[in-house]
């Protein structure tokens, strides 16, 4: 085939290509119109869920195994995933909280999951995301939870204590390569600013490269290249897609402790999907410490109900001094028959007890 025919069939592709996109979006349309009618005769009020992880799953996974290639499933899902953000944006007016300014981890997180067609809205902390999900002042919003080399996000879990009305939604996996970005050369650098998630997955190579220079603890890893980019002899802990929008140079790529860096995200909204056979839910609870034996007692109701259990964390529940909340991430959805038993049962040994949400289980 010669070069103009090749052109000219493309071409031809391009035309019914346009069309189906037209066609997907409206009966795109026609989907949340019937959700909005079923809420009517529900008796419902407000706006039906437009962003549904359950059914965004079964999309990838069906285009997935509908590749025939040449293109990567990889790419395919990209291509889908803007689509499904237009068509969100055709359906209502959906806003996306995160921690900003614009370029942070977390924002980069929320482009992944919804696409370039909505409206993004960046905070200064991330309880004023989880404040703001709670109130409805966003449609969703997207948070930090844990990473793979630092543990787990304080800040997030601090902010449920205040929120529990908030519901996760589904849950998001984001690669994170820290860089050092700056305006001057390694050896001029006096000061270095970031996040303490940050800090805490590039220490090992500061603690090489920069014994001498202070860290300075900022909310956010642009809010850092903010910085950097307006003081003298300063550095910011950052990703490479902060040192183009804050023009600053990539001193050093890849400053992370471990390779295989990886950030968990929760989108938050006002509900939790349906059960899809391969759940998690977290929890938050506290234990009455005058028995012995409580908090482990509360764990034994899992192994009873044979539920595993994949993270536990506690902070300080603020009530008073030496008492703890406690999170519990586990397999299952608070809807599935085994997990509704147990958290019948485990209300004997646990005190306000909220299951924060229940969301698709999602591959890295």
């Amino acid at each position: 085939m010669d070069l103009d025919a090749a052109r000219g069939k493309i071409s031809e592709v391009d035309r019914r290509l346009v069309e189906l996109l037209n066609e997907r979006a409206r009966l795109s349309l026609s989907v949340g119109a019937a959700k909005r009618e079923s809420l009517k005769e529900q008796g419902a009020t407000g706006e039906p869920e437009v962003y549904v992880p359950a059914q965004e799953k079964r999309v990838f996974e069906k285009v997935r195994g509908l590749n025939q290639g040449p293109l990567s499933g990889e790419s395919v899902c990209a291509i889908y995933r803007e689509i499904m953000s237009a068509s969100i944006s055709l359906q209502s007016d959906v806003s996306v909280g995160y921690l900003g300014p614009p370029g942070t981890f977390s924002h980069q997180a929320a482009m992944k999951r919804f696409g370039d067609s909505l409206a993004y809205v960046p905070y200064p902390k991330i309880e004023d995301v989880i404040a703001a999900a709670a109130k409805e002042e966003i449609t969703y919003g997207m948070v930090p939870i844990e990473n793979s080399t630092f543990g787990a996000v304080v800040q997030t879990l601090d902010a449920f204590v205040d929120q529990p009305r908030v519901r996760i939604r589904a849950e998001v996996y984001l690669p994170v390569t820290q860089s050092l970005l700056s305006r001057y050369q390694l050896s001029a650098i006096r000061k270095v600013y970031s996040h303490p998630q940050a800090f805490g997955q590039s220490r090992q190579w500061l603690d090489q490269n920069l014994p001498n220079a202070s860290r300075i603890e900022v909310s956010s890893t642009a809010k850092a290249a903010e910085l950097a980019a307006a003081e003298t002899y300063t550095a910011a802990v950052s990703s490479e897609v902060c040192a183009s929008m804050y023009h600053l140079d990539v001193v050093a790529k890849d400053i992370t402790s471990t390779k295989d860096n990886t950030t968990r995200f929760f989108v938050l909204g006002q509900s939790s999907d349906l059960p899809t056979g391969d759940d998690k839910s977290l929890l938050m609870f506290t234990v009455d410490h005058r028995l012995p034996g409580a908090l482990c007692s509360a764990l034994d109701v899992f192994a009873k109900y044979k539920i595993n259990q994949t993270a536990i964390n506690s902070r300080p529940s603020r009530q008073r001094q030496w008492h703890y909340m406690f999170f519990v991430e586990i397999i299952g959805h608070e809807l599935d028959d085994n997990v509704a038993r147990a958290l019948e049962d485990i209300k004997s040994y646990c005190l306000d007890l909220v299951v924060l949400g229940s969301y698709p289980r999602q591959s890295y």
